[in-house]
């Protein structure tokens, strides 16, 4: 797993290969100054034994200042491109993600939780920009700090050398002792994010009904449960980091105490000079930095290498459901004839087919009411006919084509689904109703309304079309989003409409002028599954189903004539009819 990790890294860094080629020769040019700079320092301190003059002092003085601006130059250079090259992975693998997830399956991200992917897309993502920067940068400059200045202190004296860098060792073994601790707590700190991230969608979403049902301290207690265990997890991260990185410091300090005490003797017998020692304790200094970084490097780069992992493992799930490699796109113009052949649905946590060897035709531009009792079956259907949910090749046409040899794109642009709930986004209302078709003029947006019997809602707020919906279309009533949905299924190019309950909040009236419209001014083929058998009656067919079979087809004035499920649907709903006028 690691060697895959790491192939990865490599493959998001290739791209970007020109500033990681710059960045690196710019660290290189940094590190030459580095030992330069000391080496220059032992000279002039040797020097300056021999007595000076304020001409070579300020002549001195003035080109350590100029290659150390030169050194801080060059360490900007570098960290701005190795640093961008950490914020371009992430923006391109953001993106990639959010494209990803547009592939998926419809239910997908219930499966995984909200929170857990917005975790994945944020705080994950950040911690994959570390590691291709900061870290990339910071073992990159440890390495090269290393390379270039040991042999410089060897060449001073091997001796104080080896004292110097003779506590190391023990600094790394601190740094694996610490390093595989932070990362498990690194895990339960983001996984306990994950689940407030969860907790506080889900409530942000259902506050209705934690109103409704008066949960507010309910759903306090869970917040406060989730917010303690994130506490107690940040704190033991910090607690771990904290006692570590003191020690590290500790650690690397004594090393330059250890030269200076021992460089000392060197000074009496003669065999170091002053300038060597000064020397030797900036390179001790120089190398200080790194080394006590290393332990938090480490710790950011096995994080990171724990985010890449997460989010690659969003990225390795493949939708199940997709284009095959023979898929063909229907050159001829779609008329909207739906065909079914024994098409059998089953979910995999359903002990029973949902639906069960169903068969029928729908010809183009008929209007076909689906209705049956709740549970039946209506809704897969639904859903099934622009492979929402997958269905088996050989049983469900359109056109008389296969819809799994179709692509996606044209099979669900030809059939325009609207839920029951039809999702409404935070944008004027103008802007939800032309959301499959952003170019479509005013007047078109005008006249979609006008079909679904919006128009005389729209002249009643403030704003008309403009009008602001608000978060899923909370300023209007549920009749008017779903009427809202219908004008937007209405507005784009589709041959096929499918109205989930999409009337439910409509009364009848309506309900059956709306399809009449449709029938009158557009040639698409309808079909609506409904409760309301009224709206039903008026369309061309009817298709009763109960236990995911279809048990009766035909119109109205067939079906109530004769005995069967349908008739004491409809019974049932002229006695309660009658039952609501007589109260």
């Amino acid at each position: 797993m690691a060697a895959l990790r790491l192939d990865l890294i490599k493959n998001y860094l290739r791209p970007h290969k020109k500033e990681l080629i710059l960045g690196a020769f710019a660290l290189i040019f940094v590190n030459i100054l580095s030992v330069a700079i000391p080496m220059e320092v032992r000279k002039i301190v040797d020097d300056l034994k021999e007595g000076f003059t304020f001409s070579y002092v300020l002549d001195k003085s003035t080109w350590l200042i100029v290659m150390a601006t030169v050194m801080g130059g060059a360490r900007l250079i570098s960290r701005q491109l190795v640093f961008g090259v950490g914020r371009q992975v992430e923006v391109s693998l953001r993106q990639k993600l959010f494209d990803h997830m547009l592939k998926q399956d419809p239910g997908w991200v219930q499966t995984i939780g909200t929170g857990e992917v917005i975790t994945r897309a944020t705080s994950d993502l950040e911690n994959i920009r570390r590691l291709l920067g900061f870290t990339v940068l910071s073992l990159t400059n440890t390495f090269l700090a290393y390379t270039f200045t040991l042999p410089a202190m060897l060449s001073i004296d091997p001796l104080l050398t080896f004292f110097a860098i003779s506590v190391y060792p023990i600094l790394l073994g601190t740094v694996g002792l610490f390093g595989g601790r932070m990362v498990k707590q690194r895990k339960r700190q983001q996984k306990a994010l994950s689940e407030l991230s969860e907790l506080i969608q889900e409530d942000l979403s259902g506050i209705s009904a934690i109103k409704i049902y008066g949960q507010e301290y309910a759903e306090q207690e869970a917040f406060n449960k989730l917010n303690i265990r994130y506490r107690d997890a940040a704190i033991n991260l910090a607690r771990t980091a904290s006692t570590l990185f003191p020690l590290l410091q500790g650690l690397s300090s004594i090393s330059l105490l250890l030269l200076i005490a021992i460089g000392s003797g060197q000074l009496s017998n003669g065999s170091l000079t002053v300038g060597g020692l000064v020397a030797l304790i900036l390179y001790v200094e120089r190398l200080v930095f790194p080394t006590a970084l290393l332990g938090f490097t480490l710790n950011t780069f096995q994080l990171g290498q724990v985010s890449l992992e997460r989010v690659e493992e969003l990225l390795s799930q493949e939708p199940t459901i997709k284009d095959k490699t023979n898929t063909i796109r229907i050159s001829k113009p779609i008329q909207g004839k739906l065909e079914a052949k024994n098409l059998s649905i089953k979910y995999e946590d359903s002990s029973r087919n949902i639906l069960d060897q169903i068969s029928f035709i729908i010809n183009p531009g008929e209007i076909v009411a689906l209705v049956g009792p709740v549970g039946c079956g209506k809704t897969t259907l639904a859903r099934s006919l622009g492979r929402m949910i997958n269905v088996d090749g050989g049983t469900l046409f359109l056109d008389d084509n296969d819809v799994t040899n179709i692509k996606l794109e044209q099979l669900r642009s030809n059939i325009a689904l609207v839920p029951q709930e039809g999702y409404l986004f935070t944008e004027t209302l103008a802007e939800n109703i032309k959301y499959g078709n952003p170019e479509a003029s005013i007047k078109k947006v005008q006249e979609s309304a006008y079909e679904a019997r919006m128009t005389d809602d729209i002249k009643g707020f403030p704003d008309g079309f403009k009008t602001l919906v608000g978060e899923r279309g909370i300023t209007l009533s549920g009749g008017q989003r779903q009427r809202t949905a219908l004008s937007r299924a209405l507005l784009i190019d589709s041959k096929i409409i499918v109205l989930d309950d999409a009337l439910a909040s409509v009364d009848n009236k309506t309900a059956a002028a709306i399809l009449k419209t449709i029938k009158s001014q557009y040639s698409k083929t309808v079909i609506m599954i409904s409760h309301q058998l009224s709206a039903a009656a008026s369309c061309d067919r009817i298709l009763v189903m109960d236990d995911g079979k279809i048990v009766q087809e035909g119109t109205h004035q067939d079906l109530i004539r004769k005995n069967g499920l349908y008739k004491s649907m409809w019974e049932r709903e002229k006695a309660k009819e009658q039952i609501q006028s007589d109260g």
